[in-house]
């Protein structure tokens, strides 16, 4: 509607409303198509690791990050397996709010912990880390 006023009606308004609503306008296609477009970015970027000592977390598309977990004092494991085997597994207790975004956050909000996501034999590579783990302690 903003768009729409005559510029010769309006005076500065017509140009002051549509540069007003641009902000509005890039939340809303972000929160339509770009969470999904960042997360398979972000998703692609990601890299998981199991060692006889640690949990590696590498990942990061603008600002690269490596998270690693001791095995040794690691107590929180959960494993969330979907059909077919694929699934993930949490390193943590999860924060209540993160179940209000299906599981996921907005960037920067940090309601995760960490944890190995949508990856295939999910039960296999969390039956592993849970052998790794007994023979650590």
């Amino acid at each position: 509607m903003a768009l729409h006023i005559p510029a010769k009606e309006a005076g500065p308004i017509a140009i002051i409303f549509p540069l007003f609503g641009i902000p509005f306008v890039i939340v809303g296609l972000y929160m339509i198509f770009g969470r999904f477009i960042f997360d398979s970015k972000n998703r692609s970027n990601t890299y998981y690791g199991v060692t006889d000592q640690r949990i590696i977390i590498k990942s990061g598309l603008f600002k690269k990050s490596v998270k690693s977990l001791n095995l040794r004092t690691l107590t929180d494991i959960s494993l969330n397996e979907k059909s077919g085997g694929n699934g993930s597994i949490a390193f943590g207790q999860e924060n209540p709010m993160a179940s209000w975004f299906g599981g996921t956050s907005f960037p920067g909000r940090g309601y995760n912990v960490p944890k190995f996501e949508m990856i295939s034999n999910a039960k296999d590579v969390y039956n592993k880390i849970r052998e790794i783990q007994k023979r650590v302690n």
